[in-house]
């Protein structure tokens, strides 16, 4: 059944009562309210919108797994469960996953996102190492909460593995796709996709990090993200940051701490973040980027200094909970962040595609979604 925006709307209206004050877990500290219902509905509309719409459609009545929406979507959908006190998936989020599933399991017989042949050259490779990386990133972050790897998750990172670079500069990393646009596809986006490389290796439930034959390659990987991670963006550290969290070593500890101070020093005074300050970013239009605090950024921070250990209680943590908590938009349920590529029109379908991001990251933020 297609969400039409009226009806998500009305659903926040209803809804807009039902505020959740979630609780840090261990301590009696608590998160400022926030309308879990109104974010879920949001989330759900959007993603029942990307399933259908004709350009994300793919090979085998699947579609494409974005960066923008279906991911952020699908990592936040399940970690909202909880909160909501759901048994079962939402239609668009079991769309999406069986969406996965099928492409996982058809592995072979499916085509690239983005063939070479229709693209240029090298798109099928970097659509092969980007799906699989987020593929195995959804599954494994969905099989967290029952602890039990599933069969199509071992299979997803099954098909991840001989995609890996053995040789050369990326050597222990995965091809990702670059279209120029930031902050997912772009010159160094490279190194974010292996951090969700790192994230679904180390959050995929039973020990499979520990696994004997994998140990060579993971510590491949480890290399890699390493010895780059100095010379990163804020952006790429804070989402290296949260997968040393489930893949230790990734970090050294001194630069595990590097990167929180950086973190910190980069709060705004009203106690969010905003994209603008997470890389030099240069929009294609040559306007510059907005310079507001955002709910993208805010939620990536707070997520990744929480994953690092900083408690709720620290002044940084509590402030931008607190941002998050006050800047979701009452009439939508979402929170808003802003292209890095130019300057949109709100209502095009690609000035969305941010706040998608910055609803769900605020959602794992608030959840605590480590």
């Amino acid at each position: 059944m297609k969400w039409s925006m009226a009806a998500v709307v009305t659903g926040v209206a209803c809804l807009s009562a039902s505020l959740v004050g979630l609780r840090a877990q261990g301590g009696h500290e608590s998160v400022p309210s926030w309308n879990s219902h109104a974010a879920a509905a949001y989330l759900d509309a959007r993603a029942d919108w990307w399933v259908h719409w004709p350009t994300a459609a793919r090979d085998h009545d699947t579609t494409c797994v974005s960066c923008h929406t279906a991911v952020p979507y699908a990592l936040a959908r399940t970690a909202l469960h909880a909160t909501l006190g759901e048994r079962d998936q939402s239609a668009p989020e079991r769309t999406i996953f069986t969406n996965v599933v099928t492409r996982v399991k058809l592995w072979k017989d499916v085509e690239p996102f983005y063939p070479d042949q229709l693209r240029g050259l090298p798109k099928s490779s970097e659509s092969r190492g980007t799906e699989a990386v987020l593929n195995a990133l959804l599954l494994a972050r969905r099989d967290m909460a029952a602890g039990i790897l599933s069969d199509e998750a071992r299979q997803s990172l099954n098909n991840l593995w001989p995609l890996q670079f053995k040789a050369g500069d990326m050597k222990g990393a995965w091809a990702w796709l670059n279209f120029h646009n930031e902050p997912w596809e772009a010159n160094d986006s490279g190194y974010y996709g292996n951090t969700l490389a790192a994230l679904a290796i180390g959050s995929a439930p039973g020990g499979y990090a520990s696994t004997p034959d994998l140990q060579e390659p993971i510590a491949a990987l480890r290399a890699f993200l390493q010895k780059r991670a100095d010379a990163e963006t804020l952006f790429n550290r804070l989402n290296l940051l949260w997968a040393s969290s489930k893949l230790p070593g990734v970090l050294t500890p001194a630069q595990r701490q590097a990167v929180i101070d950086a973190a910190l020093a980069q709060q705004q005074s009203d106690g969010g973040w905003t994209m603008s300050t997470l890389s030099s970013w240069k929009r294609q239009d040559e306007s510059a980027p907005d310079a507001s605090s955002d709910g993208y950024a805010t939620g990536l921070a707070t997520l990744a200094l929480r994953a690092a250990g900083v408690p709720r209680t620290d002044p940084h943590v509590s402030r931008g909970l607190a941002w998050l908590a006050s800047h979701q938009d009452a009439a939508t349920g979402k929170w808003s962040a802003s292209s890095l590529n130019k300057k949109r029109d709100p209502a095009s379908d690609a000035a969305k595609f941010m706040s998608d991001a910055a609803t769900a990251y605020a959602v794992l933020a608030l959840t605590d979604a480590r």
